[in-house]
C-alpha cells in the first residue's frame, strides 16, 4: 500500500513554517489589565512528512519571557478546515481552533470555558506576517488581545 501525500491544501500550511521576530501590542484585558508592548519569536517547522507545520512561540517584555506556546497546525479533509491545536503557559491544556484560508489570510476559530477566541494571520506581504487575537464573551461581541506584526529570519 502506498503512504498518503500531503495534498496542496497542507502544503499551504508551509506559508506558517520559519523563523518570525517581531512586535505584539497587547490591549488590556483580565489577563493584561495594563497592556502594552512585547516582542515575540515563533519558530515553525513542516513535520509528519508535510502533513503538519509544528510552532514554538514566545513572548517577552524587558528582556524576561511572560507568556510561551506550541502550535500544531494540520489539515482535516473531510471538514476541509485549518485546524490547530494550542498549548501554553496559561496551564489550561489544549485549545483546538478552526477556519479558513481567505487568499493568504488565515482565521481560526475557538470556544473554550474562557470565552469565544479569534485569530487570524495575514501572509499577503513575501517576508513578513501580522496576526490578531480578539476575544468574546458572547460570541457576538469582540475585543482585541493584540496585533502582532513579525519578519520572516529564516
Amino acid at each position: 500500500m502506498e503512504m498518503p501525500k500531503p495534498t496542496a491544501d497542507h502544503k499551504r500550511l508551509e506559508k506558517l513554517a520559519g523563523d518570525w521576530r517581531g512586535k505584539e501590542k497587547m490591549y488590556p484585558s483580565p489577563w493584561d489589565p495594563k497592556g502594552g508592548d512585547a516582542q515575540a519569536t515563533t519558530r515553525g517547522r513542516v513535520a509528519l512528512d508535510g502533513f503538519a507545520v509544528i510552532a514554538d512561540y514566545e513572548q517577552s517584555r524587558d528582556e524576561k519571557r511572560t507568556f510561551a506556546g506550541h502550535a500544531v497546525y494540520t489539515w482535516d479533509a473531510q471538514a476541509k478546515e485549518v485546524v490547530l491545536h494550542w498549548f501554553d503557559s496559561s496551564g489550561q491544556g489544549v485549545d483546538q481552533f478552526r477556519g479558513a484560508w481567505k487568499g493568504d489570510q488565515l482565521q481560526l476559530q475557538s470556544q473554550n470555558p474562557m470565552g469565544f477566541w479569534r485569530m487570524s494571520y495575514d501572509l499577503s506581504k513575501s517576508g513578513s506576517m501580522t496576526s490578531r487575537m480578539e476575544t468574546s464573551q458572547d460570541g457576538k461581541s469582540w475585543n482585541p488581545l493584540f496585533d502582532g506584526s513579525y519578519q520572516r529570519e529564516g
